[in-house]
């Protein structure tokens, strides 16, 4: 087999009423939704059999990482990015000029929030405190939008920018494997079939 190592999974909550109406959500603590709940059961269709579950603190986190049957370690640098004032509002109200600035400076920091340099850091950071124990067994991360793409920066080696070039859907997969040479992003955004539910 030409890989040996460990895997590193990178699991998107379910979906929560924010979600649904299209707002920002950030660090509003909501639980997932009944498509939520199913969204989160049809994951271990893809990945069931883990050594160890990494979780954000958030609520809808909390109740995604419940599939895997595994008590999780709760780790804050795993939160969403703080959209300060902005956490709640509809995506479409956002003014576009504050979009701009988003996007073009990963410095830019909205009013009671955090940078997008600032949220790449952490997660880097932790991502590179799980590298060790992922190059040996598989590690599930249960986490947000944001993060997961800045671990697939974090990945690919390159620049946390690349997170507004990426989508990412609820309750997805992110598979990045851990080699001796280091990281390689093997899969992104994976999204299971939801199971009947009669």
């Amino acid at each position: 087999m030409w890989f040996t190592g460990g895997v590193l999974y990178l699991v998107r909550h379910g979906r929560t009423e924010a979600n649904a109406g299209g707002r920002l959500q950030g660090r509003i603590d909501l639980p997932i939704d009944d498509v939520g709940r199913a969204q989160a059961a049809a994951i271990t269709s893809v990945v069931s059999q883990v050594d160890r579950v990494v979780c954000s603190p958030s609520l809808r986190a909390r109740q995604t990482a419940e599939v895997f049957g595994i008590e999780p370690e709760i780790d804050e640098r795993w939160l969403e990015m703080d959209y300060g004032e902005f956490d709640g509002v509809p995506m479409r109200d956002v003014p576009s000029g504050l979009w701009q600035q988003w996007i073009s400076d990963p410095d830019f920091r909205p009013p009671g929030g955090e940078s997008l340099q600032e949220m790449g850091d952490r997660v880097y950071a932790a991502c590179d405190d799980l590298l060790e124990a992922a190059r040996h067994h598989d590690v599930v991360v249960v986490s947000h939008a944001t993060p997961i793409k800045a671990a697939m920066a974090w990945a690919l080696g390159v620049d946390v920018t690349i997170t507004w070039r990426s989508q990412i859907d609820q309750a997805s997969i992110t598979r990045i494997l851990i080699r001796d040479r280091g990281p390689a992003l093997h899969a992104f955004n994976i999204v299971p079939t939801l199971r009947d539910r009669g």
